[in-house]
């Protein structure tokens, strides 16, 4: 599948049944996701591929690849497109050996360096944030725009902004250079999954 992060969706299954989570997982793919990672901390790795299954079947009705969050394993158990690790993850370079160049990497990055670095290993795509304070990450430090700016010159590789960012304050990032925005809580816990993944996309192709 072509890596497209224009509109890059998180999940966040807490405070949700399984139904009610796949329900709005499928809500924000009908309204134009992007590229989509399954993130999970609390599970075990039993109950990791158990969901990670479930939604792989939603992704690929809409042709969208799925990225499992830090866990090679669970990527290759349930045959997933990608992998997203970070700074205290598995090393770039080491998932690379291990899944293969078909297979998509994105990295999660603040500074310039920890960007080229991960380049440099095999990175397909890169996390760069927080741009504002979130709720995923109490303790997240944030990273400012010039800072994303300088990344987004110094690799050639698709950057995307994740932190915080809402369709009220994405304008901030216009003219940085961009591939698209990462989103949490703004999906996962709006009244409309899908409205407002519609209203996002829109705003993400303006970058």
């Amino acid at each position: 599948m072509k890596l497209d992060s224009r509109l890059y969706f998180i999940t966040d299954s807490s405070n949700y049944t399984e139904e009610e989570f796949l329900y709005r997982v499928e809500q924000a793919l009908m309204g134009g996701v992007t590229l989509l990672q399954l993130r999970e901390k609390d599970k075990s790795t039993r109950e990791y591929i158990d969901l990670a299954n479930k939604v792989h079947i939603l992704t690929k009705k809409y042709n969208i690849p799925l990225i499992i969050d830090d866990r090679v394993d669970v990527a290759l158990a349930v045959g997933a497109e990608g992998v997203h690790l970070g700074q205290s993850d598995m090393p770039v370079d080491i998932a690379r050996k291990i899944l293969g160049k078909d297979f998509i990497i994105g990295a999660t990055t603040k500074t310039v360096s920890q960007a080229l670095e991960a380049y440099s290993q095999g990175a397909d795509y890169l996390g760069v944030g927080a741009i504002y304070p979130t709720t995923t990450k109490v303790k997240t430090v944030i990273t400012s725009t010039e800072t994303l700016d300088a990344i987004c010159k110094a690799v050639p590789i698709p950057v995307n902004a994740i932190g915080g960012l809402n369709k009220n304050n994405v304008q901030v990032l216009h003219g940085i250079g961009i591939a698209g925005i990462c989103v949490v809580s703004a999906i996962m816990k709006a009244d409309n999954p899908k409205a407002e993944a519609e209203n996002l996309i829109k705003l993400a192709e303006k970058f």
